[in-house]
């Protein structure tokens, strides 16, 4: 049976949430989730984020669980596209709005198959075991440094220029995101998060914390806690999916 947990907060400094998630239990063996962070400072970053969710979750429960799983790439893809228009229409039209956008991480677990789909710095880890691993890239100007060589990923959590990132929905007529498929084992876990909890954790304390740091329904509020404690700067959300 798959389980999953999602909390979200405003941080230790930031005014506003512009973050969003949404998480859908469609069955047992089957799971929908994203999460979606803002951009756009007092220009609505909130309103891009949580005008994502509803799109793309809206188009992602229109489909029956079997259509859900025949062709999942297509779907997420599609739920990313509608969103991407809608962020960029509205952010065309309104002037309070212009110059919005927002990162998508989103998954459809089946069972012990996910696929996953992401634009921006919003991030997907695999934890099991063997330890954690990031599924997905940022699409960052950090990132890019660190897979071209140029800079160390304990350098890049300090780079200046970190938050910067290259991709983002909204920010264009056609979004780019990227597409991964992942076996995992039962007893692994799935985690979505926005960056400002990859950007106050490390990797190996997020291991921790799902791994040995207590009961796996109060894991999302602990690491909640952890990144409120170190003084995150931007808005958190964590959503934990279990599969068992």
């Amino acid at each position: 049976m798959i389980e999953a947990w999602g909390i979200t907060d405003k941080g230790a400094v930031r005014p506003q949430n512009q973050d969003c998630f949404y998480l859908r239990q469609v069955g047992e063996e089957l799971l929908t989730a994203i999460v979606c962070d803002g951009m756009g400072g007092h220009r609505a970053g909130n309103v891009a984020s949580a005008l994502a969710v509803d799109v793309a979750s809206a188009y992602l429960e229109s489909l029956t669980p079997e259509e859900l799983v025949e062709a999942p790439k297509d779907h997420l893809v599609r739920g990313v596209n509608l969103s991407n228009e809608a962020v960029f229409r509205k952010a065309a039209q309104e002037p309070e709005c212009r110059g919005m956008g927002t990162t998508m991480v989103s998954t459809i677990v089946e069972k012990t198959r996910v696929w996953l789909l992401n634009i921006g710095d919003s991030r997907a880890y695999h934890i099991g075991q063997n330890g954690i691993t990031k599924i997905s890239r940022d699409h960052s100007v950090v990132e890019d440094l660190v897979y071209r060589g140029e800079l160390t990923p304990e350098e890049a959590r300090l780079h200046p220029q970190k938050n910067l990132i290259t991709r983002a929905l909204g920010s264009d007529m056609k979004a780019q995101p990227d597409l991964y498929e992942v076996e995992v084992k039962l007893g692994d876990y799935l985690l979505l998060c926005s960056d400002g909890l990859s950007n106050t954790l490390t990797d190996q304390e997020m291991l921790y914390e799902i791994l040995h740091g207590g009961l796996r329904e109060t894991c999302c509020q602990r690491l909640m806690d952890q990144a409120l404690l170190r003084g995150a700067t931007d808005n958190v959300t964590i959503v934990l999916i279990y599969i068992g």
